[in-house]
């Protein structure tokens, strides 16, 4: 098993808890490469990713650091891409929706957008390495923030069709090392990566 070669980081044994609530924002275990060192670490971090040298107020500024967009990664990420790498391991995930383009319509005259969350599964049934960057954040008088954003693309033709435009991107499995342990690996290789992804059909429900 690939869990067999991850170590949780800190001494807390809830901290290796794929989901745990931390001050009341959502906090995800991320697998990383421990320090360079051929280790696998576990690392609970906040899911919006925060940059190195941007203000503690940067992501209640800007809340959609959760998301790195692939055609933003020599951009915006510029700073994480090539360097800090991390996958989450996870075997369903969510995205919002408007209601209306759930169902394929305009919005009715005085009709507010109403957002509906969307379960998807894979099928059949698998494990799903979603690629991630992640920073290591400090400020003065602040205390340390490890945090991360999942790397997301054009979705597949079934979830484009159920109203999100991103998603999220499972990366294979022998393609693994490289992407944990980027360093030396050209972008143009971690790019081969990205698109050499896992092809996956995904069913989706209503969750709320």
């Amino acid at each position: 098993m690939i869990s067999a070669a991850y170590r949780v980081e800190s001494g807390d044994p809830n901290e290796d808890r794929v989901l745990v609530e931390r001050r009341g924002q959502r906090t995800l275990a991320v697998v990383c490469d421990g320090a360079g060192n051929g280790r696998r670490w576990i690392r609970p971090m906040r899911y919006t990713c925060r940059l190195p040298g941007r203000p503690a107020t940067y992501d209640v500024r800007y809340p959609g650091t959760y998301n790195a967009r692939r055609d933003n990664l020599r951009g915006f990420w510029k700073d994480l891409y090539g360097h800090h790498h991390g996958i989450l391991l996870i075997t369903s995930f969510f995205e919002n929706v408007a209601r209306h383009l759930y169902e394929k319509r305009s919005l009715k005259s005085g009709e507010k957008p109403w957002n509906v969350v969307l379960h998807f599964d894979p099928r059949p049934p698998t494990e799903m390495l979603v690629a991630c960057l992640w920073a290591r954040w400090t400020g003065k008088d602040e205390s340390e923030l490890q945090s991360f954003a999942s790397i997301t693309d054009d979705p597949p033709p079934e979830i484009a069709a159920a109203g999100p435009n991103r998603c999220v991107i499972p990366i294979r499995r022998t393609n693994l090392e490289e992407w944990l342990r980027p360093e030396g690996v050209s972008l143009g290789r971690l790019d081969e990566i990205l698109s050499d992804r896992e092809r996956l059909f995904y069913e989706h429900r209503i969750a709320a």
